[in-house]
């Protein structure tokens, strides 16, 4: 439940009644932690928004169908890269990540790769006991929020994607840059090799496209 106020008139409605087309953000001031953590467990798990919280303010995000595609291609073009170096990963999806009281997020698509032995056996995530994912991929962010709470929990990395572009974000001095390198493959030009891939997975086929990009990488 979440509570509006207008003038002396206070309305207390569920949150599930907020109805959100698709590719459309609202965000919700003063968000207490205990408000974030109720609004969760009522929205639950299967659901097709998705949350950012960070100090008081709430986004609630509806990606479109055509956005939900460009993320997950980019992840197993990643894992595929991943494997061709024989370099271990763990993929944890939308995973919802806290920093009480500061910060939640779930991203697109998240991965473990440098500590990808370190979360090994994890059922529940914990940020007290496992460390951030390596890299977050979002496609099409718009708001503000995500960067924040990405920067609140320290996440190394985050890609978004959005009108046919990659675009890297290395967090530094706790706060993130635009990076034309991104260091989870220092030799490759990443920003130009994974628009056309994830243009000709929709087009031709994920599968198909991957099978090309492995015989690529073992020329």
């Amino acid at each position: 439940m979440h509570q509006l106020e207008q003038n002396s008139l206070s309305v207390t409605i569920p949150i599930r009644a907020i109805k959100l087309t698709p590719g459309s953000t609202i965000q919700i001031s003063d968000v207490s932690w205990q408000d974030f953590e109720r609004i969760l467990v009522e929205l639950g798990e299967h659901r097709n928004t998705r949350i950012a919280y960070y100090q008081s303010i709430l986004s609630i995000m509806s990606p479109l169908a055509i956005h939900e595609r460009p993320h997950r291609i980019i992840a197993d073009i990643v894992k595929t890269i991943l494997d061709s170096q024989e370099r271990d990963w763990e993929d944890f999806g939308s995973t919802t990540f806290k920093r009480p009281v500061i910060a939640g997020v779930e991203p697109d698509t998240c991965l473990y790769i440098q500590n990808a032995n370190r979360v090994q056996g994890c059922t529940a995530m914990d940020l007290d006991i496992y460390p951030p994912p390596d890299l977050a991929i979002e496609c099409d962010v718009t708001s503000k929020t995500t960067l924040d709470a990405y920067a609140a929990l320290g996440v190394p990395e985050v890609w978004i994607y959005r009108h046919h572009q990659l675009r890297i974000y290395i967090f530094r001095n706790g706060d993130y840059s635009l990076s034309p390198e991104t260091a989870i493959f220092r030799d490759m030009s990443i920003t130009e090799l994974i628009p056309p891939l994830v243009q000709q997975a929709i087009e031709q086929g994920t599968s198909r496209m991957l099978r090309e990009l492995r015989r690529q990488l073992r020329r």
